[in-house]
C-alpha cells in the first residue's frame, strides 16, 4: 500500500514549503488541488513546491554518487549504516532507505510539476510572460527529476500528467530512450519559455534559459555514454556536437564568468557568484539549511566545534579515500579547502582520517542551531563544469571546439588551483582533473559512467581500499544502476521487473 499512498499524495497539493532563500512560501496543506489554483500567486507557490523537492539532493548525491564511487571509503565501523551496502556494492539493496528516497522524492517532484502543467492556463494566469515562466520552471524541474531517476535506475515509469492511483498501477517502466524524449522535450520548452535572468532578488535561485541549456548539454553527454549491455543511462548515441553547441552558447553568451579564487566559489558571503549556473538555495533556521551529513566529521569533531550541539543520534564519519587524497599535488589549493585531514578534539582524541569540509565553514558554527542547518547553497551546475563538459565532448570527437580549447580550459582550472600548466590532455587526465575540481559535489559516479570508465576505475580501486574486507570483489555492469525499491515491486505483481543482478 505504500506505493498507492505515495501516488495519491502526488495528486494533491501538499504543504509546499520551499527550502530556497527567496522561494519560500507559507504552507497550503489545507487546500486541495481542486480549489487551490485560482490566480498567479497560487501557481507561483505551487512551483515553489516543485523546487522544494530539491532539498534532499545534496544528501542523495553524497549517498548514491560519492559513497558509491572511488572518492569515499565509506564502510562504517558497525556495517549497519544505510550507506554500507551502497558503498560495498552488495546485491540486497532493494529495501535500502536511501534508494527509496531517490525514487520517492523525485516522483513527488514530478507529480507536483504535472499538477502545475495540467492546470496552468491563460484564464488563471493571464500574463503571458509569467505563464511561460511558470511552465518553463515546471518543465525544467521535471526534466531534472527524470534525469536523476534515469541515471540511478535506468528504465522508469513515465508520468507526464496527473493520473489516478488506479491508472498509475497500469503504467509500466518505459524504455530509457522514451524517458529521454520527455526530458529533451521539456528542456527545449524550458529554453524557449524561461527568462535568461531575473531582475528581482526575490526570484534568486529560479531556473533560467541558460541553466536549461547547460542541463540539456549534460543530458546529451549522458545519453552518449556506452550502454555497458544494460538498460542504463547510456545509449551510445554520439551527441557530443549537440552538447558543444549548447555549451558554447552558455560560454559565449551567458552571464557567467571565471572566478579566480576556488574557495570563493563556495563562500557563505559570495553565494550566486558568476560560477553558479544553477544551485539549490538554502538558508538556516527552522530546518531550512543544508544538512551536509556526509561532509561532516565525527561527533568528536563537533564536540570540538563551539556552537554546534550534537543530536542524540549522530552520523558516523565516511572518510575520503586515500586514492582521492593522493590524486592532489601537495600545493593544490583545492586539497586544503575540500578536506579536513584529521583533528584533535577537546578531550585529546586524535582522528587521523580525512573527510569533506568543502561546504562547512566552522566560523559560522555560532550562528546556526545545529549541524543539520547550515546556510550554504549547493551547486548543481557550475560554469567551470560547463567549460569542462565542453572539453569532455571535444575529446569524444564532437565538433565546435579544438584540442587547444581543451588545453586552455584544463590549464585555467589548474592555474586557479595553484598548479603548473600541462602540455597534453587526454580523457583520463581530464577525468582526474574533474575529480579534483568537483570532489564532494556528487558528480564523480556519473562522470565515470558516461565516459565508459566506471568498471575499469572501480575494479582497480576496490581491492586497494577495502580495509574491512566488506566490498564486492568485482564490480559488474549491472551495478552501474540501482535496484527498483522493493515496495514498488510488491504493490502490483509483475508491473515492474527488478533490475538484473539484484535481489
Amino acid at each position: 500500500m505504500k506505493k498507492i499512498t505515495s501516488i495519491i499524495s502526488f495528486l494533491l497539493v501538499l504543504g509546499l514549503v520551499s527550502c530556497e532563500d527567496n522561494l519560500d512560501q507559507a504552507p497550503i496543506s489545507e487546500a486541495s488541488a481542486a480549489n487551490f489554483y485560482r490566480n498567479t500567486a497560487d501557481f507561483v507557490q505551487a512551483v515553489n513546491g516543485i523546487y522544494a523537492q530539491l532539498r534532499p539532493v545534496p544528501d542523495r548525491y553524497y549517498d548514491l554518487s560519492e559513497t558509491r564511487s572511488d572518492n569515499v571509503a565509506g564502510s562504517s565501523t558497525t556495517g549497519v549504516r544505510p550507506w554500507d551496502p551502497i558503498n560495498d556494492l552488495v546485491r540486497n539493496l532493494s529495501n535500502n532507505e536511501l534508494i527509496e528516497e531517490a525514487w520517492n522524492n523525485n516522483y513527488n517532484g514530478i507529480m507536483r510539476a504535472n499538477t502545475v502543467l495540467d492546470r496552468l492556463n491563460a484564464t488563471l494566469v493571464p500574463d503571458e510572460a509569467m505563464r511561460n515562466r511558470l511552465e518553463g520552471e515546471a518543465r525544467f524541474l521535471r526534466a531534472f527529476y527524470y534525469l536523476d531517476l534515469v541515471r540511478w535506475f535506468g528504465k522508469v515509469p513515465l508520468f507526464t500528467s496527473v493520473v489516478s492511483p488506479t491508472a498509475a498501477l497500469d503504467i509500466p517502466r518505459s524504455p530509457v530512450a522514451d524517458v529521454y524524449t520527455v526530458i529533451i522535450s521539456d528542456l527545449n520548452t524550458a529554453i524557449e519559455k524561461l527568462p535568461p535572468s531575473y531582475t528581482s532578488a526575490t526570484d534568486r535561485g529560479r531556473a533560467t534559459s541558460w541553466a536549461a541549456k547547460a542541463l540539456l548539454a549534460r543530458v546529451h553527454l549522458t545519453r552518449s555514454g556506452p550502454t555497458y549491455g544494460i538498460e542504463g543511462p547510456g545509449l551510445g548515441v554520439n551527441e557530443y556536437t549537440q552538447a558543444i553547441t549548447l555549451l558554447n552558447d552558455v560560454i559565449n553568451n551567458g552571464p557567467y564568468s571565471w572566478v579566480n579564487s576556488y574557495p570563493s566559489i563556495f563562500s557563505y558571503t559570495n553565494e550566486n557568484n558568476p560560477d553558479i549556473v544553477f544551485d539549490i538555495q538554502f538558508r538556516s533556521g527552522n530546518g531550512l539549511g543544508t544538512t551536509l551529513p556526509g561532509y561532516m566529521g565525527t561527533p568528536s569533531y563537533f564536540n570540538a566545534t563551539p556552537g554546534v550541539p550534537l543530536p542524540q543520534s549522530s552520523v558516523e564519519m565516511r572518510p575520503i579515500s586515500e586514492d582521492l587524497l593522493n590524486a592532489y599535488q601537495a600545493n593544490d589549493v583545492r586539497k586544503a579547502f575540500n578536506f579536513q585531514q584529521g583533528f584533535t578534539d577537546v578531550n585529546g582524541f586524535v582522528e587521523t582520517r580525512s573527510f569533506y569540509k568543502k561546504f562547512l565553514d566552522v566560523s559560522k558554527a555560532s550562528d546556526i542551531a545545529d549541524r543539520f542547518d547550515w546556510p550554504i547553497n549547493f551547486p548543481l551546475i557550475r560554469y567551470t563544469d560547463v567549460l569542462m563538459m565542453k572539453a569532455e565532448a571535444i575529446l569524444h570527437g564532437g565538433s565546435g571546439g579544438t584540442m587547444l580549447d581543451v588545453l586552455n580550459i584544463v590549464n585555467m582550472v589548474r592555474e586557479r588551483a595553484g598548479l603548473l600548466p600541462v602540455a597534453v590532455v587526454t580523457l583520463d587526465s581530464l577525468l582526474e582533473e574533474r575529480r579534483r575540481e568537483f570532489a564532494g559535489e556528487g558528480l564523480r559516479w556519473h562522470e565515470l559512467v558516461r565516459n565508459g570508465k566506471v568498471l575499469e576505475e572501480m575494479n582497480e580501486w576496490l581491492p586497494k581500499e577495502d580495509e574491512l574486507n566488506r566490498m564486492a570483489d568485482v564490480m559488474i555492469a549491472e551495478h552501474i544502476i540501482y535496484p527498483i525499491p522493493f515496495n514498488q515491486l510488491t504493490v502490483k505483481r509483475g508491473l515492474y521487473q527488478q533490475n538484473p543482478e539484484y535481489n
